[in-house]
């Protein structure tokens, strides 16, 4: 199997120096801080508490005080390997296990279908709301007449279709291949089958991950939509699901001498020496412990190896408030507590269902008085708590826990810069603003960056053009953002086999697609006629398809230009973290007063930017975007030059010579 080539190590970090650390919180609202751009050439920020050794590099034992080398090794936070099991067991095609033939074989993809099909009558799942009639709730809220009376398969194909795909639910269209024919999956746009087979972790072992945070996931309202007759467990438990998924998590790496079950910051450390996997275990779930006693079924988990996990997930529950973000999520929030809210519109034009919103959007719910008591109990076990999906104000009820107990660290495993996404997905509550970075730093905690598939607005400090959207060209100004301007510690956050689209390719038909088509085309263009040149592997024409190719992103971002040694040494952040989370601290771990969000591009609208296309017949196209064989309007699309069979203005198509 191919070696990537590892960082070397990057030397032994300087005497930490002593900052005197004051009681004032980063403000809770801000929209830009000023100062100097990063602090350490690996983008993560030295301890500034003299008396711990826990900062990048520290030695772990406490005793010598002499630093150590940084660990080398790649560190993914967000992982959901067992996915196959979440959602009663019914949505994901594959498994885990078993040869790539077996594990990654064809599936039927027609009718009626074995997995990612929804039921035909999804009117249940709006709930039962005696004050609003779903005829009344249908003129608020267009996409709950879509649900009513489009049915299973029409939803299931709009939760997959996104710019540049055309989904692969509902009747799987190109998707029904499998092993060894891969044309339709495994690829960037994969939501319904199986992206982590145990060869595909191997492969990424073998390119240099050597920690990986396994997520247990489950959310009961998908697998309430799904027909009984594909759930292995039709309860639509959470928990069951979850329990289902650590209980494999454990006999994989007992079956398995390349990986462990890190239950310590000391293992961590150690497997990592050792040249192996470490795996930590953690979980995902609207409904976490459901109704039941929590701290019991925390001591359940925990004496399962799980060292972390999310309080909130995508919806509010016991423990506190979710951050708002796909209109889905906030219909399934309101079949739970019938709640319709008109200071600001998420859902639709006039409404937000399900969540309590200020004028700004913002969940008004943070942490909960069971929430503030499930962190506390996770910190007397030496747990890290994952703050990703947390409202604002989860965040903050989180941090002033953190800050009472000496700064303890926190970290987000899959999150999105604000200040460097379009205005339009930074609107979102659920991407991450400078100032919880800034929390971040100080708690000497870190993020997963999501190997998203958006577009982005550009980072005039990234060495890499923003020229390809949703490409490794848009990751890299997100990653550049994060390390020069936040300085903040950065692993990957893949959330692979999470129900998400990844980054897409920069060859291929799909290349550069998150815009709009003729953007699409001329960038695909400019990559093929400049490069740099692909990296020969599947991550060229089919992106982030599955966890073997996930390091090639970080390979990729080298060939394009950026310093990837942060990323290929990110798993001695996440141990420096946890370590820090073990050993006695006396105040912030970084003050973190330097961050800086200036030098963002936001790039025009679509509109504007499509003006800047030639038109034939009131058509806009790329001029010679076009490859031969591909279906064309008109010549000038082709990079031959000529259309063969196209009729006047492109009706019928023809195809490019």
């Amino acid at each position: 199997m191919r070696q990537k080539a590892l960082a070397s190590w990057v030397g032994f970090l300087a005497a930490l120096s002593s900052v005197a650390c004051g009681d004032d919180a980063p403000p809770a609202e801000a929209s830009s801080s000023s100062g100097a751009v990063g602090t350490t050439s690996t983008g993560t920020s030295a301890t500034t508490d003299a008396e711990s050794s826990t900062g990048p590099g520290a030695d772990s034992s406490g005793t010598t005080g002499e630093p150590e080398p940084r660990l080398v090794g790649v560190a993914d936070l967000h992982l959901h390997m067992f996915g196959a099991e979440a959602f009663g067991g019914g949505w994901l095609h594959g498994t885990v296990n078993g040869d790539e033939e077996s594990a990654l074989g064809p599936c039927d993809g027609g009718e009626p279908g074995d997995h990612a099909r929804l039921k035909e009558d999804l009117a249940p799942l709006l709930g039962t709301c005696p004050d609003t009639t779903v005829e009344e709730l249908s003129q608020m809220v267009p996409l709950v007449a879509t649900i009513v009376g489009g049915g299973g398969e029409v939803i299931a194909e709009f939760i997959a279709n996104i710019p540049g795909s055309r989904g692969e639910t509902g009747e799987h269209l190109d998707r029904t291949g499998g092993f060894p024919d891969y044309d339709g999956w495994p690829r960037w746009d994969a939501i319904a089958h199986q992206q982590v087979w145990q060869g595909h972790l191997r492969e990424a072992y073998d390119d240099g991950l050597r920690v990986e945070v396994m997520s247990a996931v489950s959310f009961d309202w998908l697998c309430m939509a799904l027909p009984e007759e594909n759930l292995t467990r039709p309860e639509c438990d959470e928990m069951a699901d979850v329990l289902v998924q650590l209980e494999m998590a454990n006999t994989f790496a007992n079956e398995n001498d390349w990986v462990e079950v890190a239950l310590t910051p000391a293992d961590a450390r150690r497997i990592v020496e050792e040249d192996r996997l470490a795996l930590i275990l953690s979980i995902e779930a609207s409904h976490i412990f459901g109704d039941g006693d929590w701290e019991a079924q925390l001591d359940q988990v925990y004496d399962m190896g799980v060292r972390t996990l999310q309080p909130v997930h995508q919806l509010n529950n016991r423990f506190g408030g979710a951050a708002p973000h796909n209109t889905i999520f906030q219909i399934a929030q309101y079949a739970e507590n019938c709640h319709i809210d008109t200071d600001c519109a998420l859902t639709s034009p006039t409404v937000t269902l399900g969540f309590d919103v200020d004028e700004e959007c913002r969940n008004v719910l943070g942490l909960t008085d069971e929430g503030e008591a499930l962190v506390r109990a996770m910190l007397e076990r030496g747990m890290l708590v994952d703050a990703a999906h947390l409202s604002e104000q989860s965040v903050r009820d989180l941090f002033a826990i953190l800050e009472e107990n000496d700064y303890y660290p926190f970290y987000l495993s899959h999150a999105h810069f604000r200040e460097i996404m379009t205005p339009e997905k930074g609107d979102q509550e659920k991407t991450t603003p400078w100032w919880v970075a800034q929390m971040v730093r100080q708690t000497g905690g870190m993020i997963g960056l999501r190997t998203a598939h958006e577009e982005t607005s550009s980072y005039d400090s990234s060495p890499v053009e923003n020229s390809c959207q949703g490409s490794s060209r848009s990751f890299a100004q997100a990653y550049d953002f994060g390390r020069l301007g936040l300085g903040v510690a950065i692993g990957l956050g893949s959330d692979l086999n999470g129900f998400i689209q990844q980054t897409r390719p920069r060859f291929g038909p799909q290349a550069c697609s998150a815009s709009f088509p003729e953007e699409a085309r001329c960038q695909a263009k400019a990559e093929r006629e400049s490069g740099p040149a692909g990296l020969g592997t599947e991550f060229d024409e089919k992106g982030m398809a599955h966890m073997g190719v996930v390091l090639d992103l970080i390979d990729d971002l080298e060939a394009l230009g950026t310093d990837v040694e942060p990323l290929r040494t990110s798993a001695d952040d996440w141990v420096t973290m946890w370590e820090r989370a073990d050993e006695s601290r006396s105040g912030m771990a970084d003050p973190a007063d330097d961050m800086d969000v200036t030098g963002v591009t936001v790039l025009p609208a679509h509109g504007i930017r499509r003006q800047d296309y030639p038109t034939e017949c009131d058509i806009t196209y790329c001029e010679g975007g076009t490859l031969s064989g591909e279906e064309c309007r008109f010549d000038a699309e082709c990079v031959s030059g000529t259309c063969v069979d196209a009729g006047k203005c492109g009706t019928p198509r023809g195809t490019c010579e």
